[in-house]
């Protein structure tokens, strides 16, 4: 049946939805990069909540989302951005998230690391020590559970650092104390405004010398960083001059293709917040890669990067709206509501080019479902053609 879909001019245009989705394999590992989906948390639809209230998380919804992410042979990044840390989820909410998806990790085996922050500082922080122990506290709390620990950009740190030396300082601290080598985050302020000068400069080079001094100075604490720039040229540039055995993870949700399939002088693995609807998809582009088929896994990969550069499109942050509405659509929760209510934070035509774009790929499991959900939330909209 034909859909009648708005468009950002204030029209409608006929879709034609597909009938078939594209059939993916399941459970073999992956082999030549390691990927992570960051992924997002599902909403109690019937908690009587307000923006403002602590987040009211749909728990068996949250942690089947991450059994389907396994049983693709992907890891968890958990209690990250596109968990809507910082937007919704606080710190309370994080810290039973985490607890829970490592449980349950175990349970299956699954490979999982988890974000450490600083966000149960809910009043500015005084000095560089309060972010620091803050930061602790969370550390604690992860390698406890059995998880990697993701050391996060912190909005404290880039709120109170004088300069390069609070970061090399603060920094130093975690990573001489941390049981198990860690991930480094680095999220550009395109994902959080609240981070802009991060490492000390909002000149990128200058933060990216203070960045790998942290890592210089602690090769074997660092499995890796996870880069989250869209700048695809500068990645690569901080990818070849990371130490012997330290990973790069692209975070970039505009460039991976090119960045994890990588050149004759090295390659990113993956972390990313996109990488949750296509889960399916980007697994089995990566088992191909695994045979040795750059093109191959090219030509499943690249036809992606359309829907995810509409889905992060500015303002970035609002991602998670995206990622939700298609997790709802695929029928991987039975509603569109968001923690903190910003399932309202896209535009109606926003919705229906995400859901042109992800039907055209293949990716709902059943496209009638997609379609039926679309209708609804059309009509939702008054939208009765």
């Amino acid at each position: 049946m034909t859909l009648h879909l708005p468009t950002p001019d204030g029209g409608l245009k006929a879709y034609e939805p597909r009938a078939e989705p594209l059939a993916f394999d399941t459970g073999a590992p992956l082999a030549s990069r390691v990927v992570f989906s960051a992924a997002h948390v599902v909403a109690d639809p019937f908690a009587d909540t307000t923006p403002d209230s602590p987040a009211a998380v749909d728990w068996d919804a949250t942690l089947a989302f991450r059994r389907h992410l396994w049983s693709h042979g992907l890891g968890v990044a958990e209690a990250m951005d596109t968990a809507q840390r910082g937007m919704g989820l606080d710190w309370a909410g994080a810290a039973e998230l985490i607890r829970r998806s490592a449980a349950e990790a175990k349970a299956v085996g699954g490979r999982i690391a988890c974000g450490v922050g600083t966000d149960q500082l809910t009043a500015p922080a005084h000095d560089p020590a309060e972010v620091r122990a803050a930061y602790e506290e969370q550390l604690a709390l992860v390698e406890g559970t059995g998880a990697q620990a993701i050391l996060m950009a912190s909005r404290a740190l880039a709120a109170v650092a004088r300069g390069p030396e609070d970061y090399l300082d603060v920094y130093g601290h975690l990573l001489r104390q941390a049981a198990e080598p860690v991930v480094l985050h680095w999220l550009g302020p395109m994902f959080d405004p609240a981070l802009d000068g991060y490492w000390g400069s909002a000149d990128l080079d200058a933060a990216t010398e203070t960045f790998l001094e942290v890592i210089a100075a602690h090769p074997d604490k660092v499995d890796g960083i996870k880069v989250s720039l869209l700048d695809a040229r500068r990645e690569v540039e901080l990818r070849r001059r990371l130490p012997q055995g330290v990973r790069c993870y692209t975070g970039d949700d505009f460039n991976y293709p090119e960045l994890i399939a990588g050149d004759d002088r090295g390659f990113s693995h993956a972390l990313l917040g996109i990488f949750d609807p296509l889960g399916p998809l980007a697994a089995q582009a990566v088992r191909v890669l695994d045979t040795g088929d750059v093109k191959g896994f090219r030509e499943l990969l690249d036809p992606t990067v359309e829907l995810s550069r509409h889905l992060f499109q500015a303002p970035t942050r609002f991602y998670k709206t995206g990622v939700v509405f298609l997790a709802w659509l695929s029928g991987h929760q039975e509603h569109f509501t968001m923690v903190g209510g910003l399932q309202s934070a896209r535009s109606l035509p926003h919705f229906a080019r995400a859901y042109e774009l992800a039907d055209t790929l293949g990716l709902f499991p059943s496209p009638e479902l997609a379609e039926t959900r679309m209708k609804q939330l059309l009509a939702l909209y008054g939208v009765t053609t």
